[in-house]
């Protein structure tokens, strides 16, 4: 399945918050679906496999992952040592996208991976435009001091205040940021059970 483009709010609405995907928020506090808020009311259970599928599912939106990205990801997570969750976690944070949106370059990761994409930001001093780019500790991210660049970024500093995880370090008047560490798990910002995850993935 490739990336989704459709209507963030629709998921949101479905899945719960999703700060990484959209920063939009609705009055609407039911599922979509034709029936609207009278099929919120019904009690209906959810199967195991549904709310693995649906902690699964958060995690991909939120960082605008297809399957197979996410797949890979799960086996890459298996491979290192230690508890395969969190490890998922800390390669989705590391993410370069993910790391500009956190350090508050763009409002939402979708804005950050578009601020990669066209090239507007460093790292180390090096002109990378791969979303997917894995940061490690040490990294200096920075931005092109060409006039669109630092416009775009300053726009997105003066209109949010960024939360910034224990692991990053941001200097505002240089636009630069530093990875100081690997995030903690207290530090992610998705409310996910990333363990449904790992067993949902476990017979793949």
């Amino acid at each position: 399945m490739s990336r989704y483009r459709g209507p963030k709010l629709r998921i949101t609405r479905r899945l719960g918050d999703l700060p990484g995907l959209t920063n939009k928020r609705t009055d609407r506090n039911f599922p979509p679906g034709q029936h609207g808020p009278s099929k919120a009311n019904k009690k209906s259970s959810t199967s195991e496999y549904g709310r693995r599928l649906e902690e699964k599912q958060k995690l991909r939106f939120n960082y605008g992952l297809s399957e197979k990205q996410l797949f890979s990801y799960v086996k890459q997570a298996r491979r290192l040592s230690g508890a395969t969750g969190t490890i998922l976690l800390q390669l989705l944070e590391m993410r370069l996208e993910n790391i500009a949106y956190r350090l508050g370059f763009a409002p939402t990761i979708p804005a950050a991976r578009q601020l990669v994409n066209h090239g507007h930001l460093l790292v180390n001093g090096k002109n990378v435009n791969i979303p997917s780019f894995q940061c490690h500790p040490n990294d200096v991210i920075s931005v092109k001091t060409k006039a669109q660049s630092t416009a775009l970024v300053k726009t997105s500093l003066d209109t949010s205040i960024p939360v910034l995880p224990n692991n990053l370090v941001l200097d505002k008047d240089k636009l630069t940021g530093k990875v100081a560490s690997v995030i903690s798990r207290e530090d992610v910002n998705i409310d996910v059970n990333e363990l449904l995850i790992v067993e949902f993935y476990s017979r793949k």
